[in-house]
């Protein structure tokens, strides 16, 4: 089925989940994407677990970080 991550036409295995249209783009970027430094979102901006499984169409951004964020942390602690 076709996907797409960063602007970049893919085609997966139907039943396919985020990490592994991922790593059909850019296999250092699944790194980055498993270990926190990076996060991938939908079309609409919201975030997406790695997980996540994908339908025809999907879009999807992968944002790579400048840092990885403290776990249980956010903006306001």
């Amino acid at each position: 089925m076709r996907v797409f991550v960063n602007a970049v036409s893919l085609e997966v295995e139907r039943g396919a989940d985020v990490r592994a249209a991922v790593r059909a783009l850019d296999p250092a970027l699944e790194g980055k994407l498993s270990d926190g430094s990076a996060f991938a979102t939908d079309a609409r901006g919201i975030e997406v677990a790695p997980e996540a499984p994908l339908s025809e169409g999907s879009i999807l951004r992968v944002v790579v970080s400048a840092r990885r964020a403290a776990e249980g942390r956010d903006a306001h602690t």
